[in-house]
């Protein structure tokens, strides 16, 4: 199986000297074609830091990154017209649509960011609103009057309608109810087996992550701590963090209130 990205020793730091404190240290791993690679951790652990280095938003500081046939370093950051399409899912959906554009307005947008017309990509905008469940309805409507699942299925087809060779989840369904988070789990899940798209699904949630993921990388405090086929992450962690993070889980072997409330942060 081919890689879609790989990462060599990717390091980002904020500020100089004494100030100087890093984001991510020394992190390698690869995405392969067509697989969902699961992104844990704690609260500051990186996680959305990584998605930021992959998507052009933040530099590296040290290391390479390979998207696609495009190299990415400290020197040559990543261009928007270079390497693989990838594309970013947001995780909150009553913030990420502009609530002065119709459904129809935000995917011509994403579309054709020069001239977002509507009336020239209904065709494409309406297939995909079928797709996500919303109906060709919903082209004209405004975000207030959406639910907020029904919001992110909006993301998701603003995202997909691209034709991304990649996806990067973050935190997608954590501003949502369970059961509304279970259906957007399957409607990303049908998606990408329908689509064959490679994506990274970034989450605290490690029941969710293991719904969906065929690999797990494990992040502390910037660093990469594992990577391993999912089952293998979940019945056999090799560090102490990991098996704190999944006795956290409500209903694992080894859960309680007190440890769940007490801070995993060593290795």
């Amino acid at each position: 199986m081919n890689n879609i990205i790989e990462a060599d020793n990717v390091s980002v730091s904020f500020g100089n000297g004494a100030n100087r404190v890093y984001a991510l240290r020394s992190v390698s791993f690869n995405l392969r074609t067509n697989e969902t690679l699961g992104l844990v951790g704690e609260s500051g652990s990186g996680k959305s830091t990584l998605a930021k280095v992959l998507s052009g938003i933040y530099r590296l500081s040290e290391g390479r990154v390979r998207i696609g046939d495009h190299e990415v370093t400290p020197e040559r950051p990543r261009s928007l017209n270079s390497g693989a399409s990838l594309q970013v899912i947001p995780q909150d959906p009553y913030s990420s649509l502009s609530p002065r554009r119709t459904a129809g307005q935000t995917m011509a947008e994403a579309l054709n960011p020069r001239r977002p017309s509507v009336q020239a990509y209904e065709e494409v905008i309406v297939r995909w609103l079928n797709r996500v469940g919303l109906g060709a309805e919903a082209v004209h409507k405004y975000p207030y009057q959406f639910s907020g699942g029904q919001r992110q299925r909006i993301a998701i087809a603003r995202a997909l309608c691209v034709d991304p060779d990649i996806l990067i989840a973050d935190e997608i369904t954590s501003a949502l109810d369970l059961s509304v988070q279970a259906e957007i789990l399957d409607l990303l899940h049908r998606l990408r087996d329908e689509i064959g798209i490679s994506m990274m699904f970034i989450s605290h949630n490690l029941g969710v992550v293991r719904r969906v993921s065929d690999r797990v990388a494990v992040l502390l405090h910037g660093e990469l701590l594992e990577i391993s086929e999912t089952e293998e992450i979940f019945n056999h962690p090799s560090t102490n963090y990991t098996r704190k993070l999944l006795n956290s889980i409500p209903g694992a072997p080894g859960f309680s209130l007190k440890s769940a409330r007490t801070s995993i942060g060593s290795k």
